[in-house]
C-alpha cells in the first residue's frame, strides 16, 4: 500500500519534538477547523471549545508516538473530534433543540444581523435534528470541506454509503428549511417544533 503523502508531517514531528513554535502552528491551523466542527455537531459553543481543547490535547499527547505514512494527521484529528463529540451527545438525555442567538453582529446593518442569525440558527436546528450519521456526513464534506472520500474514511463506510447518508440529509433540510425559500409561507411565530 502507498504512503499517505500529509502535509502535517514535519509539523507533527516537531510538536513530538516539544517544539514551542510548532505546537502553536499546530494549534492556529487546526483549532478553527475542531471548534466549526464540534459546533456543528454539538450546537453548544461551551462544549465545542471543550472538545476543540481535548482533541487538541491529544494531538499533543499523540505527537511522539506519531507514525508518518498510515493516514493524513487532519484525518485522525478529525476522527478525535468526531468521537468526543459523540462521547457528549450519548451522555445528553434530550436533543438540542435550541440554539442560542447570542451572536456577535458582523452585518453593516442591525436588520441584516438579526436576519442573518435567525437563519443560521433555524439552519443550526434542521442540521441538530438530523439523525447523527447523517449530521456526520453534512458536516465533515459542507462545513469542514472534506472530499467524499476523506469523509468516507473517517466514518468507516463506503463511498456509496457516504453519498447516500448526504442524499438523505439534504433532502431533509431540504424539507426543514423548505418555508424559508423564496415565495414560500412564512412560517408561524415558534415554528413547527
Amino acid at each position: 500500500m502507498a504512503s499517505v503523502v500529509d502535509p502535517d508531517e514535519d509539523l507533527v514531528r516537531r510538536v513530538g519534538q516539544g517544539d514551542p513554535a510548532a505546537i502553536q502552528a499546530l494549534v492556529a491551523r487546526k483549532l478553527p477547523r475542531m471548534l466549526a466542527l464540534a459546533q456543528r455537531m454539538l450546537g453548544d459553543a461551551v462544549e465545542a471549545e471543550d472538545v476543540a481543547q481535548e482533541a487538541l490535547l491529544r494531538a499533543w499527547k499523540q505527537a511522539p508516538r506519531w507514525t508518518p505514512g498510515k493516514a493524513k494527521f487532519d484525518t485522525w484529528l478529525h476522527r478525535v473530534g468526531l468521537n468526543l463529540c459523540y462521547d457528549r451527545l450519548r451522555r445528553r438525555r434530550e436533543v438540542p433543540t435550541e440554539i442560542s442567538l447570542d451572536r456577535p453582529d458582523e452585518g453593516p446593518a442591525p436588520d441584516r444581523g438579526i436576519l442573518a442569525a435567525q437563519l443560521g440558527a433555524q439552519v443550526d436546528r434542521a442540521l441538530a435534528a438530523l439523525p447523527h450519521r447523517q449530521r456526520e456526513a453534512i458536516v465533515l464534506c459542507h462545513y469542514q470541506e472534506l472530499t467524499n472520500i476523506e469523509a468516507a474514511g473517517l466514518m468507516s463506510v463506503s463511498v456509496e454509503a457516504l453519498e447516500s447518508l448526504l442524499s438523505r440529509g439534504r433532502r431533509t433540510l431540504r424539507q426543514a428549511l423548505a418555508h424559508l425559500a423564496p415565495g414560500a409561507e412564512p412560517a408561524a411565530e415558534g415554528g413547527r417544533g
